[in-house]
């Protein structure tokens, strides 16, 4: 495989990339060390079919609880970027009313830069709000990871409105593929409302990443999980 270690030292240039549907020149490094680490592929494999074996589990409960109470489809699928910004389409058990992000507008946001939270979103249903304490709605993105799409320990993945005002410094947390979970969630993202804390974060990750440190965070998300819901 080729060394992206070696290569991280190279000076980053100017190349033409299209995002999705944003055609523009950004500036990249080349992809961190862990996105050619076969031992992070393996422990993601392992980590996505055991998820996905819990998602067939539960899929039918959840599926009949969130359309008793808010018609319509049992996932959320939503436009994502990935790695060095490549685009993917993002899945998850839906926790709001139908066509909540036409009434997104009209909800505050309490974070800032560039992120969006609100605690008491009016969008989000009772079956919603229970999958998020739970981070229940997060499991079927154990197919993006299987996929490759997506790993089990990496970034938050942004959104459209998020990356059309990125940065050059905002974009080095796409230099690794998007996570399930992160050094953001088992901080306490409840807590965590400043963009650019969020950022640093990313950074620090990338800068101590490790295949052992990708465990380390596994096994601290499970503990989060189980001693403080919601928090991840």
């Amino acid at each position: 495989m080729t060394d992206y270690g070696v290569q991280e030292a190279a000076s980053r240039v100017d190349s033409p990339f299209i995002v999705g549907e944003l055609p523009s020149v950004f500036k990249f490094s080349v992809p961190h060390r862990s996105v050619a680490s076969a031992s992070k592929r393996l422990i993601d494999i392992v980590g996505a079919i055991a998820g996905l074996m819990i998602l067939a589990m539960i899929f039918l409960p959840i599926a009949i609880a969130i359309c008793i109470e808010s018609p319509g489809s049992v996932l959320y699928k939503q436009r994502r970027y990935g790695l060095q910004g490549r685009s993917f389409t993002l899945l998850k058990f839906r926790s709001m009313v139908k066509d909540a992000d036409h009434l997104k507008a009209l909800v505050h946001n309490e974070a800032e830069g560039l992120i969006f939270k609100n605690e008491q979103d009016p969008r989000i249903t009772r079956i919603g709000r229970l999958l998020r304490r739970t981070s229940l709605d997060e499991v079927p993105q154990f197919w993006n990871v299987l996929v490759g799409e997506m790993s089990l320990v990496g970034t938050r993945p942004p959104t459209h409105d998020e990356v059309i005002h990125y940065t050059d410094r905002h974009w080095q947390r796409l230099n690794v593929k998007p996570g399930l979970t992160g050094l953001w969630q088992v901080s306490g993202r409840s807590n965590i409302k400043d963009f650019e804390e969020i950022v640093n974060l990313d950074l620090q990750y990338q800068a101590n990443w490790t295949p052992k440190y990708d465990l380390q965070i596994i096994l601290k998300t499970f503990v989060v999980l189980l001693t403080k819901p919601g928090a991840c």
